[in-house]
């Protein structure tokens, strides 16, 4: 039985927030990555498509790098959540968080057709700034690892 996330962050956005190609639950074209909480850690797991192929047999280096960059903003948008007394499924809307940062390590070659799991480790550094420390696990192998600072969207960003 494949793992999933039951409530993820980015089901509470709000329509306005909801578009990244990544995690965005509205765009159709998109990803649709999911974060939530696996005890203190975070967790997205996605199984790649066949076209998220870099050569047979193995995935595509940006869609890790895309993984890691919505597991991180998702990640930082759990914890200030939390912080701020709620969690996902309650109905409380969340913070929105983008990329300040991103660093992406290629461990190893990422066997294609494997659910990919994401597991982050969050660390405040600012009340709207955030550390990520992620780790991308396929068959239970590390393949890459990431850190993304991630700062609590600007109200600049919606579109007037």
């Amino acid at each position: 039985m494949e793992e999933k996330v039951t409530h993820a962050i980015q089901d509470e956005y709000p329509d306005d927030f909801s578009w990244c190609y990544g995690c965005g639950r509205l765009n159709e074209a998109g990803h649709h990555f999911r974060t939530g909480w696996q005890g203190d850690k975070t967790v997205t797991i996605y199984t790649p498509k066949p076209e998220h192929m870099a050569l047979p047999g193995f995935v595509y280096g940006g869609l890790i790098a895309s993984l890691i960059d919505c597991h991180g903003t998702g990640s930082a948008a759990l914890m200030l959540h939390r912080k701020n007394g709620h969690e996902p499924g309650e109905g409380a809307e969340p913070p929105r968080f983008v990329t300040a940062s991103l660093h992406v390590n290629f461990i190893k070659p990422t066997p294609h057709g494997a659910p990919l799991k994401a597991i982050g480790t969050v660390s405040e550094i600012h009340p709207k700034k955030y550390k990520v420390e992620t780790e991308v696990f396929a068959n239970d192998e590390l393949c890459a690892s990431g850190e993304v600072i991630a700062v609590v969207m600007p109200s600049t960003f919606l579109k007037k």
